[in-house]
């Protein structure tokens, strides 16, 4: 799938001269961006279905350059010196250098791109934050229904908050992933927020029944589940056995099958080497 509107954007960034630009191309042709004098660009980590290795979605990480994408997470770098204002501005960097190089690659648009929204961006954003995305698509011919926007984790009290926010990017065209802290506070948001998508960190799974719980809601919602930072075979090896106590699909999101990197397109091709790869001990 091309996108003509990009690809015009793609060679108005190739001319110009990266000194004087917040975004440029490299000699590969992978978009970079400048913030506090630091050079960014995007890592991607595919979200699975193990058991057949087939890819259902593809999470945007932004990081400082290097040439081999083990570079650091910006905003662990910068967050912590970045006024409200400036961070409202990275967050919008890091989603324009994600949709670009995400769909400059044509093997990847059938994917959903999953693309996370910033704590401190919840409370500092106006009520135009999802219509200002939604502009930048469409003026690159880019579609916003692939795209999921991914809600940080929120304390009790931000649940207004979250609401206000998960409103405005629905009005605009998006779906929603919210971060569950475990699978009980899942089961709330499915309630309060009604996402599309409930993403849990595999580390904090140590009540099986609420997870169980939360597998058979979420199917029967058809909301999509996905378990995040697995990491080993064995807690691959638990979340398959819940899987199959209730029924449903399970997926996934980990190092266990995939290091974030520019591209996987080559990974995408082998399925039966990444469902062997949950299998291994």
């Amino acid at each position: 799938m091309s996108f003509p509107a990009l690809q015009q954007y793609l060679s108005r960034l190739h001319d110009a001269p990266q000194a004087d630009s917040t975004l440029w191309l490299d000699q590969q042709g992978r978009a970079h961006g400048r913030y506090f004098n630091s050079t960014l660009t995007s890592a991607f980590q595919p979200i699975r279905t193990p058991e057949t290795g087939s890819i259902v979605g593809v999470q945007g990480f932004m990081r400082s350059y290097s040439r081999n994408d083990t570079g650091l997470s910006i905003w662990k770098l910068l967050d912590t010196g970045a006024t409200d204002e400036q961070s409202v501005e990275l967050d919008r960097l890091c989603r324009l250098l994600h949709a670009v190089n995400f769909y400059r690659q044509p093997e990847m648009a059938d994917y959903d791109l999953y693309l996370s929204v910033h704590a401190r961006l919840l409370a500092a954003v106006d009520s135009n934050h999802g219509m200002s995305f939604r502009r930048v698509l469409d003026v690159l011919g880019l579609p916003h229904k692939k795209i999921v926007l991914q809600l940080p984790l929120i304390q009790p009290d931000q649940a207004w908050l979250m609401n206000y926010v998960a409103d405005n990017y629905r009005r605009n065209g998006f779906r929603l992933a919210v971060n569950a802290a475990d699978a009980r506070q899942g089961l709330d948001l499915l309630e309060q927020v009604q996402p599309d998508v409930i993403k849990v960190d595999v580390r904090e799974i140590t009540d099986e029944a609420a997870t169980l719980d939360l597998l058979c809601v979420a199917g029967e919602k058809n909301v999509k589940l996905v378990f995040k930072r697995v990491e080993s075979s064995q807690i691959y090896d638990k979340l398959r056995k819940l899987g199959a106590q209730a029924q449903q699909t399970i997926l996934a999101q980990g190092y266990l099958w995939d290091q974030p990197k520019a591209s996987f397109a080559q990974d995408a091709s082998e399925p039966e080497a990444i469902a062997t790869a949950g299998q291994e001990s």
